[in-house]
C-alpha cells in the first residue's frame, strides 16, 4: 500500500502545481489550513454542476448589515484575474439565507477556470472549476464520495481529495449532510470528538436544515475540496430524513414533526440554496434533481435520483419477518410482493431522461457510460448469520438499530440484504436494465454510495445477462455495519460471508474511509480506493487501499485486475 501523509501530499500537490501553471502565478496548493475562511465569506467559496460551456459559482455572505447586500464576481483563466473570463454583479437577501449562486457562462470547453468573490470591501478566497471537454477525449478524473456525518469525524477525506490537482469533478453520491440530533445518529462520537451537530436537534424546518449546511460548509476541509474542484452533486436520504420515499421518510412522524411535504419543501429549498447545483426549470418540480454530463468523445455521466420523485415505500424488517413462516410464505414474498411491478424507483419522466441519455451517448459512440446512483445495484443476499452471533451481540446492535434482531432472523431465509437498495425494487431494477439492452448501452459502470462500504460488483439481470459493473464507496465518515467492530468484533467476517454468498459481488470491505478515484480512459476504467488511517484526528496518513482495473469483453465492463486485496479477498475475487 502507498501511504500518502499531509506532509507527502503537500508536496506532491506544490510539484504538480509548478508542472500544470508553469510560467503562470503560483497558487496556494487547497488544504484545509489554506483555504479556512472567515469574515463575509466564512462559508468559503464552491462550484458546480459544469457544462461545456457554464459552471454554477457559489458562496455565502455573512456579517452584513441591512436588508439586501450587494456582491460581484469573477472569472479567469490564471488566479491573478489578470484577464478576466468574465464578471457579474447581484445581490442576495435573507430570503436565500444570504446564498449566493452564479451560473457563469461564454467559456471554453474543457478548460480550468479560477474565480472568487467581493462584498463589503472583502474578497474570498480563490476557487478552481473546469467546464466539460468536447470532442477528442483522452482521459478523465473523478473523486467518487459520499456519507460525509459531521459528528462522526474530521472530514479528511475531503482534504486528501482537495490536495489532487488533476480531478476534473468530484462526484458526491447524497448524504451530504445528515439530519440527527445529537441523541441520534452520531450523537455519541460528537460528543467524544467536540464535533456536535448544529442546531443540537434533529432538523426539521427551514432554519434547521440552513443552519446545517451551514456547519457543514463551514468546515475547513470541505472548503478546500470546494474551493479546489466543482461538484456534481445528488442527494440521498439524509439530505431529507432516513430511508426517505415519495411519501414520508422512516426517520418523520408526522404526530411530532409535522407535514412530511412541508418538511422535504424546506429540505430542498436549503439544498438549492447552499449546493453549488443549478435551480429546477421553471415548471419542473424541486424533487427532479437527475442530469446528465458528456466528457467529449470518452463518456457520460448520468446523475440519477431514486428517493423523492417516485420511489414506492421501503419494506422494514421487523414488519417482514414475522410473516414468513414458511418456505412459500419466503417465496411468495421474494417472488411476488418483492418483485410486484408497481414498486417504484426512478418513475417514467426519469427513465425517458435515462434512455435518451443513454442513446445520444451510443450514437456519439462514447465507449463508456458512468451512472452516479446512491443505493447498491447489485444483488447482495444475506448470508445466514444466526450461527454467529449470540443474543449478547444482538442486544447490543439493538442499542443501535432497532431493526437488529428481525434483521439477524431475516438472515436465514436467502433473501436480500439490503431492502432499501435496488434489492428492495428488483422490478424496477429490471426495467433500468431494459433500458441498458433497448439502448445498446455496453459500457456501464455504476458508481454507488449510501453504505459506508467498499464493493466492487458485478450487474447480471434476472436473465444473468452481463449489465455492467458497480464500484461502491466508503464514506467521508459514517461508520460501516461491515467493518471489524460491528456485530460484537464480527463485521470483517460478516463482509467475507456476504462475499462468499453473493457471485456478484467480488471484493466488500468496510474498513478505512475515503474516495473512490475514477480514470477513465478509451480502453479501460481504472477505480483506486483511496483511503485515510483516521477520522478522529485533523492529522492523518492517506494510502492506496486497493484498485482495480475495468476493460471490456463483448462490449460489456469486466474485472481485469485487482491490486491491494488480501489473500482471502483475492480468492473470492
Amino acid at each position: 500500500m502507498k501511504t500518502i501523509t499531509r506532509r507527502t501530499a503537500l508536496t506532491a500537490g506544490l510539484a504538480a502545481g509548478a508542472a500544470s501553471c508553469a510560467g503562470a502565478p503560483k497558487m496556494t496548493p487547497y488544504t484545509a489550513a489554506s483555504v479556512k475562511a472567515d469574515g463575509v465569506f466564512a462559508h468559503g467559496v464552491a462550484s458546480g454542476d459544469p457544462d461545456h460551456t457554464s459552471v454554477v459559482l457559489w458562496t455565502r455572505l455573512s456579517e452584513l448589515d441591512g436588508a439586501v447586500a450587494s456582491y460581484e464576481w469573477e472569472i479567469a483563466e490564471t488566479p491573478d484575474f489578470a484577464q478576466l473570463a468574465g464578471r457579474g454583479v447581484g445581490t442576495t437577501s435573507a430570503a436565500r439565507d444570504w446564498t449566493v449562486k452564479e451560473v457563469a457562462s461564454a467559456l471554453e470547453p474543457g478548460k480550468s477556470y479560477f474565480y472568487r468573490f467581493k462584498a463589503a470591501g472583502a474578497i474570498s478566497s480563490t476557487g478552481r472549476t473546469r467546464t466539460l471537454p468536447k470532442g477528442e477525449t483522452q482521459r478523465a478524473r473523478f473523486a467518487v464520495v459520499s456519507c460525509s456525518n459531521f459528528p462522526f469525524g474530521y472530514f479528511n477525506v475531503y482534504d486528501l481529495i482537495a490536495r489532487r490537482e488533476d480531478l476534473d469533478a468530484v462526484i458526491h453520491l447524497g448524504d451530504y449532510i445528515y439530519e440527527y440530533g445529537p441523541d441520534g445518529y452520531g450523537g455519541e462520537a460528537g460528543e467524544q470528538l467536540g464535533r456536535p451537530h448544529d442546531p443540537p436537534r434533529e432538523i426539521v424546518n427551514l432554519d434547521d436544515y440552513r443552519r446545517r449546511h451551514a456547519q457543514y460548509k463551514a468546515d475547513p476541509s470541505a472548503q478546500a475540496m470546494h474551493a479546489a474542484h466543482p461538484l456534481i452533486a445528488i442527494w440521498d436520504d439524509h439530505e431529507t430524513t432516513n430511508n426517505s420515499w415519495k411519501d414520508g421518510a422512516q426517520n418523520h412522524q408526522s404526530t411530532s414533526e409535522g407535514d412530511w411535504a412541508a418538511r422535504k419543501r424546506a429540505a430542498l429549498q436549503a439544498y438549492y440554496e447552499w449546493m453549488p447545483v443549478r435551480d429546477p426549470r421553471a415548471g419542473t418540480a424541486p424533487e427532479s434533481l437527475f442530469r446528465a454530463y458528456s466528457y467529449g468523445d470518452l463518456l457520460t455521466l448520468t446523475a440519477i435520483e431514486t428517493r423523492l420523485m417516485a420511489r414506492s415505500q421501503q419494506f422494514e424488517y421487523s414488519e417482514v419477518t414475522p410473516t414468513l413462516q414458511s418456505a412459500g410464505d419466503v417465496a411468495n414474498f421474494r417472488d411476488n410482493i418483492l418483485y410486484d411491478q408497481s414498486r417504484e424507483m426512478l418513475g417514467r419522466a426519469q427513465l425517458d431522461f435515462i434512455g435518451d441519455t443513454l442513446r445520444s451517448s451510443v450514437n456519439a459512440e462514447q465507449p463508456w457510460r458512468l451512472i452516479a446512483n446512491q443505493i447498491i445495484m447489485a444483488e447482495v443476499i444475506a448470508p445466514d448469520l444466526t450461527p454467529h452471533v449470540t443474543e449478547e451481540d444482538i442486544v447490543a446492535l439493538e442499542k443501535q438499530w432497532d431493526q437488529a434482531r428481525a434483521f439477524i432472523e431475516f438472515s436465514k431465509l436467502g433473501l436480500p440484504t439490503n431492502l432499501d437498495a435496488w434489492d428492495g425494487y428488483p422490478a424496477a431494477r429490471e426495467r433500468f436494465y431494459d433500458l441498458v439492452r433497448e439502448t445498446g448501452a455496453d459500457g456501464v459502470v455504476v458508481l454507488t454510495g449510501d453504505t459506508h462500504t467498499w464493493w466492487a460488483n458485478d450487474l447480471k439481470a434476472r436473465d444473468g445477462a452481463n449489465m455492467g459493473v458497480e464500484l461502491g464507496v466508503n464514506s467521508v465518515t459514517s461508520p460501516s455495519p461491515y467493518r471489524k467492530e460491528f456485530l460484537g468484533g464480527k463485521g470483517a467476517e460478516y463482509a467475507l460471508l456476504t462475499n462468499q454468498k453473493n457471485k456478484s459481488v467480488r471484493y466488500l470491505s468496510g474498513e478505512n474511509h475515503g474516495y473512490i478515484s475514477v480514470d477513465v480512459t478509451p480502453d479501460a476504467v481504472n477505480a483506486e480506493f483511496m483511503a485515510v488511517d483516521t477520522i478522529e484526528t485533523p492529522s492523518y496518513n492517506g494510502f492506496k487501499k486497493a484498485a482495480f482495473k475495468i476493460g471490456k469483453s463483448s462490449g460489456f465492463p469486466k474485472f481485469r485486475s485487482a491490486k491491494g486485496v488480501s489473500f482471502k479477498e483475492q480468492w473470492l475475487f
